[in-house]
């Protein structure tokens, strides 16, 4: 194999690759020698068909295959005998005609094309400082957190006799569906509960029942809305006749031994004690997202060099594409935002080239301090991505075996976490006292730049840029933040 830098501009870098046609047909020879043992052809015994016979009937596909690997074998040796780094996968590019070389008459020669991974100084994380926010847990948030819960575990009693029905009941009914004095399929229930200003119920149902008590017959007289789920049914008058059974009303909880029952724990003094352990655990997560977006602030500050044009642009278009979508969604154009678009895809090109810079930074922290993710951190990270999809965790694993993309892109951010707590180590962090509202303030509430950075979530994945080819630091998923107005 003959290998000849071709070109050389900037991080661009083109090599020519030539094997021999000797070396194809060797390899050809080799495969035709195993096909042998195992290939039935009609008129020759098993393990008995001449290989002449063989390349004539084969040849070429048995070729076709051979190229094929010799060149993953042959551009991968060539990367690593000219101590090369590509940015992305390389482009492939066969020259001359490719006849000769399925004939075996030519050697195979092509051009590789691609950008490298720049080569730069890392900073002296012992120099950069910067704050962790911090707040304390106090008594009175879990006051405030278990009286929240207790508003969502609503308790009704039943009213005193002769009470009407009011906004914020609970009223057991039976009722009957009509349209044109005709019932209606899956217009009847009986003992069906209903709340008063829950809107469960079709438009106008639930106000017609207040002022009602128990034993009254009201008729309910509503029009279906015309974008209702059953076309039969859309945009009908209907009348429902209802008799209302019971009335009950809204009743305080009590913070007690039987309130902490509700959800599993033997006393109230227990489910205050986990109360204060998810609070503790809920401003450590917060600290350390707000310590990872400034470390990763002082980083990108303290670090410049020349990126590969292929992966920002890649970054970019994954950005913008998302944030597309998103417009999309809200039925919206780039055309209807405040700014113009090329201002706004030049703000998201920055980001772009942030996530591209931190990710190649990360990566090579990572790779200079072998720095790894461990199969059983993995395992824990596929475990909890399964028990997001309870009932499916077993076709979750499936999935995650049978792609190794998936895979890795599991085990990018646990990398990358593991790289900034390295680096948060070794800087120098200082915490500062804060309230819970500054701690849990989005940082980005006071800023108008749509495209100011998404949290610890504006930077490409560390991962895919460890490997020593075809590496590519995939996004999140996340998008940055759009204009307050938006």
């Amino acid at each position: 194999m003959q290998v000849t830098v071709t070109s050389t501009d900037g991080l661009k870098r083109e090599l020519k690759v030539q094997v021999p046609a000797g070396d194809l047909a060797a390899r050809v020879g080799a495969k035709l020698d195993e096909m042998k043992n195992t290939i039935r052809l009609k008129g020759f015994r098993p393990g008995k068909v001449p290989v002449a016979h063989l390349k004539k009937t084969f040849g070429k596909q048995v070729m076709s295959e051979v190229i094929q690997d010799a060149v993953g074998a042959s551009s991968q040796k060539a990367l690593e005998e000219q101590s090369l780094r590509p940015a992305l996968q390389p482009q492939i590019d066969l020259e001359g005609e490719i006849e000769p070389v399925l004939d075996g008459k030519a050697d195979l020669t092509y051009k590789m094309s691609f950008e490298i991974i720049p080569s730069f100084e890392i900073a002296d994380f012992s120099k950069i400082s910067v704050e962790r926010p911090v707040a304390e847990a106090t008594d009175a948030d879990i006051d405030e957190a278990l009286n929240r819960l207790a508003e969502n575990q609503k308790n009704f009693a039943p009213k005193a006799d002769g009470s009407a029905a009011e906004e914020g009941d609970l009223l057991t009914i039976d009722f009957l569906g009509k349209i044109d004095d005709v019932a209606f399929e899956g217009g009847a229930a009986e003992d069906a509960k209903l709340e008063i200003g829950s809107g469960r119920f079709i438009p106008g149902f639930e106000e017609q029942l207040k002022g009602a008590k128990v034993g009254d017959a009201v008729a309910v007289k509503v029009t279906f809305p015309a974008d209702y789920g059953a076309e039969n049914l859309a945009g009908k008058d209907a009348v429902f006749d209802v008799t209302v059974k019971a009335i009950e009303a809204p009743a305080p909880v009590s913070l007690d031994d039987e309130f902490a029952k509700r959800f599993g724990f033997d006393e109230l003094a227990k489910l205050r004690e986990a109360m204060a352990t998810q609070i503790k655990g809920d401003y450590t997560r917060m600290s350390r997202m707000h310590l990872k977006r400034a470390l990763l602030d002082a980083l990108d500050a303290a670090h410049s060099f020349e990126l590969p044009p292929s992966m920002v642009e890649q970054e970019f278009t994954q950005i913008w594409s998302q944030f597309e979508h998103e417009l999309q969604h809200q039925g919206k154009t780039a055309a209807d935002l405040d700014e113009p678009e090329e201002q706004i895809r030049g703000e998201y090109r920055k980001i772009a080239e942030r996530r591209v810079r931190l990710g190649l930074l990360l990566a090579e922290v990572g790779e200079k301090n072998k720095i790894t993710v461990a199969e059983q951190e993995l395992s824990g990270a596929l475990a909890e991505r399964a028990r997001q999809f309870p009932g499916q965790e077993r076709q979750v694993y499936e999935f995650y075996q049978k792609n190794p993309q998936a895979i890795a892109e599991l085990r990018a951010p646990l990398f990358e976490d593991k790289v900034v707590d390295f680096i948060a180590e070794l800087a120098e962090v200082t915490d500062k006292t804060v309230s819970r509202d500054e701690l849990f303030a989005d940082p980005d509430a006071d800023e108008h730049d749509h495209a100011h950075h998404d949290h610890d979530h504006d930077h490409g994945d560390a991962e895919p840029a460890k490997k020593a080819a075809a590496k590519k630091p995939a996004a999140k998923k996340a998008a940055p933040k759009k204009k307050k107005e938006d």
